[in-house]
């Protein structure tokens, strides 16, 4: 038998994942999954840009509100997610996009994850310990000791990161990067189409993170990170806090710095997300790149899109609907 079709659109933030995903949409019988580590938390709807009720009541969006900004929500749990969301789209007749800028899920999906240990409060607890006593460097160290080559792409303020591969290192005696390397390869039975989208000038990008940032602090973001302060018991601890804009946002409040720079802060945060982003989507994931900035890149990815519909499920031409826009 045949794969099922899975379509697959990736991206830097502000570069036109989610319009693009909804003209396909229109064009296609696709469903969307979002494949973006914020919009699975409830209530972090203006700083992640997640798609309004409406839209969502149009155009049907999975993997949206799954949690509370109190919990975590790991790798491991989205490729669970996604795999069972993806059958529940191809049982229905239609054809998976999985849409989104959260380079580390789509490569847990195409290449599938290692069997690492699971995690343990106590020694968590210890870590955590260790760090608030000597910082998140002096700990950031110890893993150097222990797993050169993960310390090397770790910077030394990343405390999920650092905390996590120290415990698999206590937990298991073994590396973390020895461990990854070891991975299960038991991938989803889909013939993926992966498909990126990249401004050619990088300026432009940057001008469209500045324009969307203004557009959220105008929507209520600071509003927004204060009645989730007051709905759930969260820290900057928690990765639902860590997210590009809500950091920033909080910090001001708390008065590490004045509330007149969360612009500027949270305008360069995105940007050196974008470029985190970028480097993970060109060096390893390699999706089929469309520059955004090309006025007719959507009529192109969508011609790309018909022609594999129709190449793998062997339908005919012109039994898609392929309207032009208006």
């Amino acid at each position: 038998m045949r794969a099922p079709t899975a379509l697959i659109l990736m991206g830097p933030t502000a570069s036109g994942k989610s319009a693009l995903a909804l003209a396909l949409a229109r064009r296609f019988p696709v469903e969307i999954i979002s494949v973006d580590s914020a919009q699975v938390f409830r209530g972090m709807d203006i700083g992640t840009a997640k798609p309004d009720s409406e839209v969502r009541a149009r155009f049907p969006h999975h993997l949206i509100d799954l949690v509370t900004p109190e919990e975590s929500y790991s790798v491991a749990r989205f490729r669970d997610d996604a795999i069972d969301a993806m059958a529940h789209i191809v049982s229905s007749g239609k054809t998976p996009l999985l849409v989104g800028g959260t380079m580390l899920y789509f490569k847990a999906l195409l290449e599938g994850l290692s069997d690492l240990p699971k995690a343990v409060p106590e020694i968590r607890a210890e870590i955590d310990a260790f760090a608030a006593k000597n910082g998140w460097p002096a700990a950031h160290a110890e893993l150097a000791r222990a797993d050169p080559q993960t310390a090397a792409r770790l910077r030394t303020t990343d405390a999920q990161r650092i905390q996590r591969a120290i415990e698999v290192y206590r937990v298991s005696g073994r590396p973390l990067s020895a461990l990854l390397t070891e991975k299960n390869r038991r991938l989803p039975p889909y013939a993926f189409l992966s498909l990126g989208i990249l401004p050619s000038d990088r300026a432009c990008l940057h001008e469209r993170i500045s324009a969307r940032f203004d557009a959220m602090l105008a929507a209520g973001l600071e509003d927004e990170v204060i009645r989730l302060q007051k709905t759930w018991h969260l820290s900057l601890k928690l990765p639902s806090m860590r997210c590009v804009g809500y950091r920033q946002v909080w910090e001001a409040l708390e008065g590490l710095y004045p509330r007149a720079e969360i612009r500027d802060r949270g305008i360069c945060a995105t940007r050196q997300l974008a470029k985190r982003q970028i480097t993970w989507m060109v060096n390893t994931l390699r999706p089929e790149i469309f520059d955004c900035l090309d006025p007719g890149f959507a009529d192109k990815v969508a011609t790309r899109v018909e022609k594999t519909i129709r190449r793998r499920s062997a339908v005919p031409d012109g039994a898609i609907p392929f309207p032009n826009h208006s």
